[in-house]
């Protein structure tokens, strides 16, 4: 059996992360907002590829969000059940 590393994620490690991948995002755009007579093609499509990703990481984050929450929606019904 093979040892596998300790992990652990936090929520606030999480949205941590998600900040500095947004922080980087804006600071991608102000730089070829302030080149936009050098802007070629490819820095467009590689800034439209970076937004797409901080989308996708934001939907994920929203959706684990919205599972816990079912989560312990479930565990309280079945509080006032019992």
């Amino acid at each position: 059996m093979s040892n596998l590393p300790q992990l652990s994620l936090s929520f606030l490690s999480l949205i941590s992360a998600y900040k500095a991948v947004q922080d980087r995002l804006v600071q991608s755009v102000r730089r070829l907002a302030s080149k936009m007579s050098v802007a070629t093609p490819g820095s467009f499509i590689l800034l439209q590829f970076q937004m797409s990703q901080v989308t996708q990481m934001g939907e994920s984050i929203s959706n684990l969000i919205s599972q816990v929450n079912t989560v312990i929606s479930h565990a309280i019904q079945n509080q006032k059940t019992q």
